[in-house]
């Protein structure tokens, strides 16, 4: 006899939960208790711990979702029959996906660091975004001097993005994805840039 499928109302109590859990830990962190994830989600603490038992099993799921997010984002960037826009594509959405993740990466990292394999996944899109880049390259959009640490240095300085606001945070991602682009161009055509963003000025040393 095989298994029967979840019911519906099972299957969007579990997607209430791993929304919610997905942006609580990335506003305010993985110590944020089991019971106000069940909370937010609008669901039972025991409908909670019946689908994810600890709170380890649900951040290693919110964050294979997030995972499976950017590998997509990769596929679509290569899939795209014009490699320098697809690789503009990887570059805005990875830095939006990043901007509202608001850290949760670094924090499920260094609190699970046995959950899953990372390097796996992380070699897989650092090849998958290089032979994007060396597409890119061929079209001549794409400076001749860029290396794949380029990217790594971008996404590591959007990463430290700290704003007035989530929304903000994420304009000011757009903005600086667009800059980013600008300078990766082999002869940058300076569109309009996205609107500026209210940025957190007591953070700066």
């Amino acid at each position: 006899m095989t298994d029967r499928l979840p019911r519906s109302d099972a299957r969007e109590n579990r997607e209430r939960i791993l929304d919610a859990a997905r942006a609580v830990f990335a506003a305010d962190g993985l110590n944020v208790p089991m019971r106000e994830i069940a909370r937010r989600a609008g669901v039972g603490p025991a409908t909670l711990y019946r689908h994810f038992p600890t709170k380890e099993a649900l951040a290693t799921e919110a964050f294979a979702d997030q995972m499976r997010a950017c590998q997509a984002v990769v596929e679509d960037g290569l899939a795209d029959p014009d490699p320098w826009r697809g690789f503009r594509l990887v570059i805005e959405k990875i830095c939006e996906l990043h901007a509202r993740d608001r850290g949760f990466t670094s924090a499920f990292i260094s609190t699970f660091p046995r959950a899953m394999d990372f390097a796996a996944s992380r070699e897989h899109a650092l090849r998958s975004v290089a032979e994007l880049a060396r597409r890119a390259k061929q079209t001549g959009r794409l400076r001749a001097d860029f290396v794949l640490d380029d990217l790594i240095l971008m996404f590591m300085a959007n990463g430290g993005i700290q704003a007035v606001s989530p929304a903000a945070r994420v304009a000011a991602s757009r903005r600086f994805a667009a800059l980013a682009i600008q300078a990766f161009q082999a002869s940058p055509a300076h569109s309009p840039l996205p609107p500026v963003a209210r940025l957190a000025v007591a953070a700066l040393p």
